[in-house]
């Protein structure tokens, strides 16, 4: 029995694995002919032998079992496979499973070899959901109602806040239809708190969002006062605001500090924001030592621009020169943690550095710091202006000491603006020497502050007709910086003022050519086509530039004015229609659209526009002239009677509107007021034949009663 036992060969006693890799002669069908176990079974019996059991004596009972714990010799199947739990050469060999692969009991009774059970079939199908189950209602309504808050918060941010807070008031019906189920099935411990927070808390957004207040209110006031919700007391600050949109500071600045209360120390920048709302309270209020002490403190803990142009309108309120003067410097000194424009500057030629350099330039960082930039100089400019004029004996002086701190600071730039500003605000107190003189010091700076110089003095010399000095400064401009628009629009306009339309056009072409968005230049081209007769080109750039400014009153004229040039009375209506609802009391348009409804014949419309033209401005003597006329027309002289009289107030020196006072007076059956009217105006004006024609030729038609008491 032991013939089909054989030893496993002598290896390397460090390799424990030996063997694994050896071919198994199992799989080998080439040498089946030469196998004879397998021959046997091929022939006889010998494959269909019952499996030995316990019962049967056999080998397993005289032969010992090889193990790792037994004997030291190494067995080998009958296929020459090293056994399991053998020992080779005297070293243990790991057990690799207590039982093999796909062996069981069963086996030995006959049945197959199933190592992966396909015998049982196929796997039964999944659970289906019950969605009738309590809950999967459950779950499902959840989910509808995170999508509905999800919907809310998607309108709002599209605009559209009345949808924004149906969809949240719908989430809060379901969220309370959720809680009630889920009482009824579960502990009140398992409600879903996070849920019911988002939902009441986008409703009192929505609420905020669509200025109802006091709704807005209500539902923070639930979500405050709940002990449940975490961090709760911060939506205080959401309070405040609603506190202080209604104008009620006292209640605002409560909650603010209640807000301030219950945030942690470590939370500085929150806490820094909601004393800044504190401050801007305190100065609405008018309580500015308050505002001042908030301010100061934010200043000495977490500088920026808003709080420090705050404390210097605070101090200025007050009119503490030094403490200004102090704020200022403040101001001057906060950090933009900015990158320089140096960065954007190749210092190479390397195409890869030119290229990255390229994408940063403009991207959504850059434009980030030059709005912050920008903002920091308009908070400095506008501070300059407000505390310039009150900081000195003389607003000159200010000026001076405002632009000494700016070029000691980083804002070195702003000097130059700062000194424009002190020549506009000579403009301003009428003082045009001193203006120009300021003006002028500029001519030997460098070309940006040169054009903006000479650009302000041409603008000056045009306003006062001296065109000569206002072409040779807008020449000077356009030679520092030959991009500068304003500077050719100045130039456009000389050009204008002596009649040479076709080479203003080309100015304001050239200004359009460097900034599209410059307003000035596409309204004086659009005059100078109306000046040219070129009605199509002029209509074209008034419409451009009123899809640029949508209510400006005088593009709107324009575009009326063009229309009724083209003979189309029907648009030029339309458009002075849209004029008067910008400005409901321009006189002139409104006694333009009278004009143009009586050329149409309609004479009721006319009147009305006539007379609200006359109620905002009764000294217009066209207008005055065609009310009292629709007065004769309809035969209510009486009526006509004090408008011309009012004429001839206006133009005392015009006979003729005594004499349709007269005339009047004679229509209405008033024949002794209408004798003393021509009697007084051949007093006033006895060269005046036709006064004495008319009254003497009516006193002769007056009857014989009153023609003696005339006499």
């Amino acid at each position: 029995m032991m013939q089909n036992v054989h030893l496993a060969p002598e290896t390397d006693e460090d390799d424990l694995y030996s063997g694994y890799n050896d071919y198994n002669p199992t799989y080998d069908t080439e040498e089946l002919e030469n196998d004879t176990g397998f021959q046997q079974a091929v022939r006889t019996s010998h494959g269909r032998r019952p499996p030995v059991t316990a019962k049967i004596p056999s080998t397993a009972v005289t032969r010992p079992i090889a193990t790792g714990y037994g004997s030291k010799t190494s067995l080998m199947s009958s296929m020459g496979r090293l056994m399991t739990g053998a020992i080779q050469d005297g070293v243990t060999r790991p057990m690799t499973a207590v039982r093999a692969a796909g062996f069981t009991k069963a086996a030995l009774r006959g049945s197959a070899f199933d190592p992966l059970g396909q015998s049982r079939g196929p796997a039964p199908p999944l659970e289906t959901k019950n969605e009738d189950s309590p809950e999967e209602k459950i779950r499902q309504l959840e989910k509808k109602v995170n999508e509905l808050v999800e919907e809310s918060c998607i309108a709002n941010s599209c605009g559209d806040l009345k949808l924004a807070l149906e969809k949240a008031k719908d989430a809060g019906r379901k969220e309370r239809v959720l809680v009630r189920q889920r009482e009824q099935l579960t502990t009140p411990e398992n409600i879903n708190l996070d849920l019911t927070y988002s939902v009441l808390f986008n409703l009192a957004s929505q609420y905020s969002a669509n200025e109802m207040y006091a709704e807005a209110l209500n539902t923070y006031q639930v979500i405050v006062k709940n002990k449940m919700f975490s961090n709760s007391g911060r939506l205080k600050v959401n309070m405040g605001n609603i506190y202080l949109k209604q104008r009620n500071y006292s209640k605002a600045i409560k909650f603010y500090r209640m807000a301030l209360d219950q945030i942690p120390s470590v939370h500085k920048e929150m806490r820094i924001k909601i004393m800044q709302n504190i401050g801007v309270t305190f100065i609405k209020t008018g309580q500015y030592s308050d505002a001042i002490n908030s301010f100061e403190h934010i200043m000495s803990m977490a500088p920026n621009l808003k709080a420090g142009f705050n404390l210097i309108l605070s101090y200025f309120a007050i009119g503490d020169r030094e403490k200004m003067k102090k704020a200022f410097q403040k101001l001057i000194a906060v950090p933009l943690e900015i990158d320089d424009d140096d960065k954007y500057i190749s210092p190479t030629d390397d195409p890869h550095t030119n290229l990255v350099i390229e994408a940063i330039k403009n991207d959504h960082l850059r434009q980030m710091e030059r709005e912050r930039k920008a903002m920091a100089e308009k908070y400095i400019m506008t501070a300059a202006k407000l505390i310039a004029p009150v900081i000195e004996t003389s607003f000159a002086v200010g000026y001076d000491w405002c632009v000494e701190v700016v070029k000691a600071s980083q804002y070195v730039e702003l000097a130059n603006d700062l000194e424009i500003n002190k020549a506009i605000t000579y403009l301003r107190q009428k003082d045009f020497n001193q203006a120009v003189d300021t003006l002028k010091m500029f001519e030997k700076k460098d070309s940006r502050v040169k054009s903006a110089a000479a650009t302000n003095l041409s603008f000056l010399y045009y306003l006062e007709n001296e065109f000569a000095q206002a072409s040779s400064y807008a020449d000077l401009a356009v030679n520092s910086d030959r991009y500068n628009p304003s500077a050719l629009t100045n130039k456009g306009n000389t050009v204008f003022a002596n009649a040479d339309y076709e080479k203003a056009a080309e100015f304001y072409k050239e200004a359009l050519r460097n900034d599209s968005s410059c307003t000035e230049a596409l309204y004086n081209i659009g005059l100078t086509y109306k000046k040219l007769n070129r009605l199509d080109e002029a209509l074209e750039c008034f419409l451009k530039l009123h899809a640029i400014l949508r209510n400006s009153a005088q593009v709107l004229y324009q575009i009326a004015n063009i229309h009724e040039l083209m003979e189309d009375p029907n648009q030029a209506i339309e458009w002075l229609m849209q004029l008067i609802s910008v400005v409901p009391t321009d006189s002139k348009a409104l006694s333009k659209l009278g004009e143009l409804y009586d050329s149409e014949g309609d004479k009721s419309q006319a009147f009305q526009y006539y007379y609200e033209s006359y109620r905002y401005f009764p000294s217009n003597i066209e207008v005055i002239e065609w009310l009292g006329a629709y007065y004769i027309d309809t035969q209510f002289c009486e009526k006509a009677i004090q408008y011309f009289e009012r004429a001839s107030l206006i133009q005392p020196t015009q006979v003729k509107w005594q004499l349709m006072v007269a005339s009047c007076f004679r229509r209405s059956g008033n024949y002794q007021k209408a004798l003393d009217t021509y009697k007084d105006i051949h007093r006033k004006f006895p060269e005046n034949v036709d006064s004495h024609k008319v009254g003497q030729r009516w006193q002769w038609d007056l009857p014989w009663q009153k023609r003696g008491e005339c006499w």
